[in-house]
């Protein structure tokens, strides 16, 4: 049998080898390429429900509650694990904070979007566990209250 017949008999057993090494490891890879974080600019009026409100009492929400923060935190939001900045930059338009979060966090890594302008609201997605840094960028909205805020992950 010549080489190169020997090679071509292989080629079909090494490329479902390498199909397969890559379907087991596709999942490790996407948990370490962070998804595409963009925080929502508001939460509706109509999303804003109340229970338990004192009797005769009638709810009414006007406007929406509008993206006012980002950062990452250390723990779920409910446990309130707020991190600060490792580095803050002003320019005239814009602040850019850059949060470290290398290392191991046992409640995990998240990203808080903060809503409200004292940041009534949160919500909050799990990054990665590979996610080493993240810096947000912060600049005046539309409205009163309202950032565009720009996440970049890493």
């Amino acid at each position: 049998m010549s080489i190169r017949r020997q090679v071509a008999g292989n080629f079909p057993r090494r490329l479902a080898l390498g199909a397969a090494v890559l379907m087991l490891t596709a999942p490790a890879i996407s948990q370490a390429i962070p998804p595409d974080l963009e925080c929502p600019s508001s939460i509706p009026e109509k999303s804003v429900h109340f229970t338990d409100m004192p009797s005769g009492w009638k709810i009414f929400v006007g406007a929406p509650l509008y993206l006012h923060a980002a950062a990452p935190m250390s723990t779920p939001p409910e446990m309130l694990g707020e991190l600060i900045q490792d580095s803050e930059r002003r320019t005239k338009t814009s602040i850019v904070d850059t949060y470290k979060i290398d290392g191991n966090f046992p409640n995990g890594k998240w990203l808080a979007c903060k809503y409200g302008e004292s940041d009534q609201m949160t919500l909050a997605r799990q990054l990665p566990d590979a996610t080493d840094v993240c810096i947000i960028t912060t600049r005046q909205g539309k409205y009163v209250g309202q950032n565009d805020i720009k996440i970049d992950c890493k």
